[in-house]
């Protein structure tokens, strides 16, 4: 696998990663108390900006984590079990996403722990600084976690494949491609766009995201199943025969 496919392949998992909402519920959540608390639009601005950089940081420290973590059980033997596990992860959480990634009432909220989620909810309403904003963003990339598992296994794979003078720029743009929703909400939120009309948009096309989210991890679980497991091991047969 080349250089472009190994890229190829840390962007799909990126975007996977944007698909999921948890931190753009949280940073919409921040939004509307903020300006329901009568602060100013630069106040506004400040926070989502502080919200939206600390989980540009953690979801950095994440993936690089787990490249170096998996770096070293690098060799030729375990790397294909590796990526079988990446598989399993990848189809296993899709699945599981497009069953019950969203709760079965009115709104967007997500399947968590009823403790976590209020946990959450009560700690963005009362961040009022920008460092505890920056805080909340940390909280919010580990607080998913459990969806992003599958993406950021197989994008640290990836990195560790990756020439090492490319290993940087894989896990920038992985930051950059998964942060691409919070990214545009924040700019929305701080254009003066009305948090009402964000948040109606997420309801009425939050199945839709629910099928993308999901169906894009089975889908890139097919494909590293073909191209890293199935492949290999079809070509080391033809070779023994």
């Amino acid at each position: 696998m080349n250089t472009l496919d190994l890229l190829i392949i840390i962007v799909v998992a990126a975007l996977i990663h944007a698909s999921f909402q948890l931190s753009v519920s949280m940073l919409t959540l921040l939004g509307a108390h903020t300006i329901g608390s009568k602060r100013s639009q630069i106040r506004l601005v400040a926070l989502t900006n502080s919200f939206t950089f600390g989980a540009a940081v953690m979801t950095m420290l994440i993936v690089s984590m787990a490249a170096f973590i998996l770096s070293r059980y690098q060799n030729e033997q375990t790397m294909t079990i590796l990526w079988i596990i990446g598989c399993g992860l990848l189809l296993g959480l899709g699945m599981a996403v497009w069953g019950f990634y969203y709760r079965k009432e009115q709104g967007t909220t997500l399947w968590l722990p009823r403790p976590l989620a209020r946990y959450l909810s009560d700690r963005t309403k009362a961040t009022k600084q920008t460092g505890e904003a920056f805080g909340l963003g940390l909280s919010s990339v580990i607080a998913e976690l459990i969806f992003i598992t599958a993406p950021v296994f197989i994008a640290a794979l990836a990195l560790i494949k990756l020439p090492t003078e490319w290993q940087p720029v894989g896990v920038l743009a992985y930051t950059f491609v998964s942060l691409l929703s919070l990214l545009v909400i924040n700019g929305l939120i701080g254009s003066g766009h009305r948090i009402s009309r964000i948040q109606r948009w997420r309801e009425d096309n939050k199945r839709f995201l629910q099928f993308i989210a999901g169906s894009g991890l089975v889908a890139l679980g097919f494909y590293i199943y073909v191209d890293q497991v199935l492949t290999p091991s079809v070509l080391a047969l033809s070779g023994g025969l």
